[in-house]
């Protein structure tokens, strides 16, 4: 373990897309912060290697190999991952990226509708499955990994798939409140992963704003902490960015 104050110690999360970049990043700091984690993705090796490093911190860890845009394989992690814990305190929905970037009359469909299963439908799949387990649970936190982009017009299937998970994150907060669930989007900004770093490095600015600064994974986790250990009647519904323009 390292020095940090174990503010989440007795809690359980799940990290979608926790193999690598930000997933990887904040699954590693929940469970600094003392929670148990599962994480998942669609390559085994990887989240078996982020378990791996959890358990290395004396934390219960679980890896769970699932596509998560395919509604059977969502319910099986869902019960895979209900008899590994028994109990959900904080999920993370992280799975995403880009693929369709060309305007709509250029794009290719297929890849545009693949965009919005990764960004918008497999949060939607993912809540849907293990926010009952949550309900059971006593309340907890649910936590939407979006984008600048999906708070402004713009180019490319990402930002309409990112809008819709803006808005399913404000409808979804709605729902359910009253179990003592609060529902919330992280921006992290531009950050360098492994699908980004061919254009932009961290500590220097993104090519489309001399303003910003491109962040490692590891930036993210504090603002995710923060978010998974609000109190009771914390917010809900809301957006917190760690851009450096306006939205």
């Amino acid at each position: 373990m390292t020095g940090q104050i174990e503010t989440l110690k007795g809690k359980v999360a799940l990290v979608t897309g926790g193999g690598r970049g930000i997933g990887r990043a904040v699954a590693l700091g929940l469970a600094d912060a003392g929670a148990d984690v599962g994480v998942t993705a669609r390559t085994r090796s990887e989240i078996d290697a982020v378990a791996a490093e959890i358990r290395m911190k004396s934390r219960k860890a679980e890896s769970f190999e699932a596509d998560l845009t395919h509604p059977a394989q969502v319910d099986a992690l869902a019960s895979d991952f209900s008899k590994a814990f028994s109990r959900l305190n904080i999920l993370i929905n992280n799975a995403g990226g880009g693929i369709e970037k060309n305007t709509v009359l250029e794009s290719d469909p297929e890849l545009w509708i693949q965009d919005i299963e990764r960004n918008l439908y497999s949060a939607y799949l993912v809540s849907r499955a293990l926010i009952p387990l949550m309900i059971e649970s006593g309340g907890g936190k649910v936590i939407n990994v979006g984008s600048g982009m999906g708070h402004r017009p713009g180019q490319g299937a990402y930002t309409v798939a990112k809008a819709g998970l803006w808005m399913f994150t404000q409808s979804l907060s709605l729902e359910v409140w009253r179990d003592g669930i609060d529902v919330n989007e992280l921006i992290p900004g531009p950050v360098e992963t492994e699908l980004t770093r061919d254009h932009m490095k961290a500590g220097g600015p993104p090519p489309f704003a001399p303003s910003e600064r491109v962040k490692t994974p590891e930036e993210v986790v504090p603002l995710a902490l923060w978010l998974a250990t609000q109190p009771v009647g914390g917010p809900t519904g809301q957006s917190f960015s760690l851009t450096r323009r306006p939205l």
